[in-house]
């Protein structure tokens, strides 16, 4: 007999990675998701059909703000309860016309987003985790790439409602082999000697590149060479970041315990949404260069 009514949000999303010890958060870059099954976000939700690193709307101010006034303070009440949390911490944030608000927190890295989150990072990352399994986050910095990544999924026929299995899978080899392409495999199984299709997302290929074209072209020229019987994926992986204003340019950054990411700021509308880009340069410009903050 109870009513929830729930505020619509409405806004681009940005996906924040840390690395925690219980008291300090390294920042581990950045990335922007595509969650609906079919091009210019259309159809049903998945569990995610491609990615890309960095978001340029990550801008300095936003990232103090998720830093400061998310992350520490999450990692003080869990302190204040007596269970200190260690591991990874993964902020969805929205920009809104009220400014940044979190959609939702989870304690592992993510499903599209680590396959071209993690290429990036060029640093000792298996030292770093020791530190901060032990604690030593403030004695760690962790250098990300200046490279772009792009990672499409590769879905089975009938994702997300149902999925086929057991198809097998070609190209594989050759598809690795390009230059700037990686494969990561998710629903697939050897079967004789074969590989075939085990899930719903079958394979995530990331490409990588000094930016977002060149890596869109390596990620796409590698999933042109790999075929199974019902694959279906999204062919606008990384355009969002193409019609950022201005154009994110991939980055040099040393995350430090103490520090927020370095990031060109960049004010993000969608191609003809004159509403939703007057609401995104709102919200940056409240999180400008006073370091103002747009939300409580």
């Amino acid at each position: 007999s109870r009513l929830v009514i729930e505020e619509c949000l409405v806004g681009p999303e940005i996906s924040a990675f840390y690395l925690c010890d219980g008291e300090r958060a390294v920042a581990l870059s950045t990335a922007q998701d595509h969650k609906r099954i079919f091009d210019d976000d259309r159809g049903p939700n998945t569990g995610g059909m491609g990615a890309f690193s960095p978001s340029s709307l990550m801008t300095p101010a936003l990232a103090d703000f998720a830093l400061t006034r998310v992350v520490e303070p999450v990692l003080r009440g869990m302190q204040a309860a007596g269970e200190p949390y260690i591991g990874f911490l993964y902020v969805s944030l929205m920009l809104t016309d009220a400014g940044p608000m979190v959609i939702e927190f989870n304690v592992r890295f993510g499903d599209p987003e680590a396959q071209v989150v993690l290429p990036r990072i060029d640093g000792a990352f298996a030292r770093t985790l020791m530190a901060a399994a032990t604690g030593r986050l403030s004695d760690a910095s962790l250098p990300v790439s200046t490279d772009c990544c792009v990672g499409v999924v590769l879905a089975s026929r009938g994702y997300p409602a149902s999925a086929e299995s057991g198809q097998p899978i070609d190209g594989l080899t050759e598809a690795a082999a390009r230059e700037g392409a990686v494969v990561f495999h998710a629903g697939t199984r050897q079967d004789d000697g074969r590989i075939v299709t085990a899930g719903g997302r079958v394979l995530t290929v990331v490409g990588r590149g000094v930016d977002f074209e060149t890596a869109m072209d390596a990620a796409y020229g590698a999933v042109d060479v790999i075929h199974f019987d019902g694959m279906q994926y999204r062919r606008d992986i990384g355009r969002k970041a193409l019609l950022q204003p201005g154009r994110a340019r991939c980055h040099r950054a040393n995350f430090f315990a103490d520090s927020s990411a370095d990031s060109d700021g960049v004010r993000l509308g969608r191609a003809g949404d004159a509403r939703r880009g007057r609401s995104i340069d709102r919200t940056l410009r409240e999180l400008g260069d006073d370091g103002g903050v747009g939300a409580s």
